[in-house]
């Protein structure tokens, strides 16, 4: 959830949804989203919403975390009321969920469970610092029902991560992939940042590499973004560092889906690969698909039939909405027919199955054609009909997209 929400409207206290959006509740995907804001320094590059202990008093801090959001999940129940709403998958992200203890982590769990079923094949997913981890901390989190592990790797060159105010200790990735395979997780993702500060092409290759070395299942690849309001940010404004250009960023992905498809993942997101389909993270493209989630904890974001509200973002005004038992949401919108077709498409057409050519409005329709011969759709995959980016039309796919819905 980086940078600022958008503005929304007033969100109802009692947090009641109109009728429209709980019609069929039950019938779509739905998943649970928990935001744990802490993380024990600031990255020079992150917008998201965290904290670091000398920026919380105690009161709001990791001790009282799990009592929160044990609180928002009640409150989620009442108003969802008694739909049969089995979910699907969980996730939590951050920050740095493992900063609370294991013991934590399993307690949300439970009380989730004990409002909402867990389906049966339920995808459980945390994010994780390799410094936050040990063996013994993975397999309490493997036996309390986590299923899936995602590691924060970012980069394998010491001076690039030092430039992202990151550090591992060396063999550190390593290590905690062994120790959560052996805990028995059944999906072991990396993440990884390209286009930072002092990263050069073969350092690029070199992090590639290192996260293959580590056989993981899935591997994420994000560019670096400058974020207003960052360290980052001030450093590009006074000339400190430069920003990678476009073009080196292009390079960078276009090394990516060499390497990771060589090495037998495939992309299905245009920033995650998988080395199978029952690796793909079910979570995130619940988010992409247009499913319901509810998001728990300072700053989360949910959508329930078509309806989108955020939390509060400061961890101290969220214990109190939630000890008074009223909804801690800032704001909220309702998606327009216009609006919610606009975003399926942004979302759908990032993704390895395509867009139905059906469910574009004409025009889109129409606009097809071109981007066939401009190289930016695939023309066996439009016979076929469906939308579907090519390697070069997965680097201007925000074009391709406004393209299809102008």
């Amino acid at each position: 959830m980086p940078g600022k929400p958008p503005e929304g409207n007033p969100a109802p206290t009692d947090g009641r949804l109109p009728d429209s959006a709980l019609a069929g509740l039950g019938e779509r995907p739905f998943g649970v989203y928990i935001h744990v804001p802490y993380c024990a320094t600031r990255c020079g590059y992150c917008d998201f919403n965290t904290y670091t202990p000398t920026e919380l008093t105690a009161d709001v801090g990791t001790a009282t975390f799990v009592d929160n959001v044990a609180r928002e999940i009640v409150f989620a129940r009442q108003v969802l009321g008694e739909a049969d709403l089995p979910v699907a998958t969980v996730f939590l992200g951050g920050g740095t969920p493992t900063l609370l203890p294991a013991d934590d982590l399993a307690q949300i769990l439970r009380v989730l469970a004990a409002e909402f079923p867990l389906a049966p094949d339920v995808e459980v997913t945390t994010e994780a610092n390799p410094e936050s981890v040990d063996a013994d901390t993975l397999g309490k989190l493997a036996a309390a029902g986590f299923t899936r592990i995602s590691f924060g790797m970012q980069s394998a060159r010491p001076r690039v991560l030092a430039a992202l105010d990151r550090a591992h200790t060396p063999g550190r990735v390593a290590d905690v992939v062994r120790w959560a395979r052996e805990a028995g997780f059944a999906d072991v993702s990396l993440d990884l940042i390209y286009g930072g500060p002092a990263e050069s092409d073969l350092d690029w290759l070199a992090s590639l590499h290192a996260a293959l070395d580590n056989r993981p299942d899935h591997v994420s690849a994000y560019a670096l973004t400058v974020e207003e309001g960052t360290r980052l940010a001030r450093k590009v404004r006074r000339g400190d560092v430069l920003p990678a250009e476009d073009d080196q960023l292009a390079d960078r992905y276009l090394n990516a889906e060499l390497v990771l498809s060589a090495a037998g993942l495939d992309w299905y997101e245009i920033s995650n690969w998988a080395t199978g389909p029952e690796h793909r993270c079910r979570h995130n493209l619940g988010y992409w698909s247009g499913a319901d989630w509810w998001g728990f904890g300072p700053g989360a974001h949910s959508h329930v039939g078509g309806v989108r509200w955020w939390n509060v973002r400061h961890p101290a005004a969220y214990a109190a909405a939630v000890a008074g038992r009223t909804s801690p949401a800032a704001a909220r919108e309702e998606l327009d027919d216009t609006a919610a077709y606009l975003e399926s498409v942004m979302l759908g057409i990032r993704l390895s199955d395509g867009l139905a050519l059906d469910a574009l409005e004409p025009s889109g329709r129409a606009r097809v054609a071109t981007l066939v011969d401009d190289g930016l759709l695939d023309a066996e995959a439009v016979a076929e009909g469906r939308a579907l980016l090519t390697l070069r039309g997965r680097l201007l796919a925000d074009r391709v997209a406004l393209d299809l819905v102008s």
